[in-house]
């Protein structure tokens, strides 16, 4: 992907340009070294925190109890990072995440 984007659930996921502009669906961290999960219509409750996603990612059982469902909105997550998109976002806009696509 070049560049990278993220998105809410109404964007469509693959690889992404300039011209086609997809949600990249294989990000990877570079910070911790973990595949970035990605939810359909949820967003992350505001009391989530590092240690949260340290202990409890990738178990979705784990996850949901900092879920909130909202249609058209897409939580991201690896152990150390997490964002809540609605609309389509190039990557590099969020220059706190070190993620990056995992290769399609």
């Amino acid at each position: 992907c070049c560049p990278v984007y993220l998105g809410g659930s109404a964007s469509p996921s693959g690889i992404g340009t300039n011209i086609s502009k997809r949600t990249c669906d294989q990000l990877r961290c570079t910070a911790c070294d973990f595949r970035v999960s990605l939810f359909n219509d949820y967003i992350w409750d505001q009391s989530c925190d590092y240690l949260f996603f340290r202990n409890n990612m990738p178990e979705l059982s784990k996850l949901r109890a900092k879920m909130i469902k909202k249609k058209g909105a897409r939580a991201y997550a690896c152990q150390c990072s997490w964002r809540s998109i609605d609309e389509l976002t190039d990557l590099q806009t969020e220059q706190q995440l070190r993620w990056v696509c995992g290769k399609h």
